[in-house]
């Protein structure tokens, strides 16, 4: 892991297109503000692995047949 040391106001830059600011420093938390370009997901680690776990999930779910899809189709268009 790189670590840097970096006051209010600071930044740092990742490659030349992500720029990490460092906006308030308190007693217990830092804010940082990011500028990225949009095509680059930016998440909160606890929600970075929300989204890993349910990927994992859906990768692993059985798609419905065609059978069961005409089924449900069936019975949607005679209702």
């Amino acid at each position: 892991m790189l670590v840097f040391t970096r006051k209010r106001g600071e930044s740092l830059m990742i490659g030349d297109d992500v720029e990490i600011k460092v906006v308030s420093v308190g007693p217990d938390q830092v804010r940082l503000g990011i500028n990225a370009p949009r095509r680059i997901p930016v998440h909160r680690r606890e929600i970075y692995d929300a989204i890993i776990q349910q990927n994992r999930l859906a990768s692993r779910s059985q798609v419905p047949s065609a059978d069961v899809l005409s089924e449900v189709k069936r019975r949607l268009t005679s209702e």
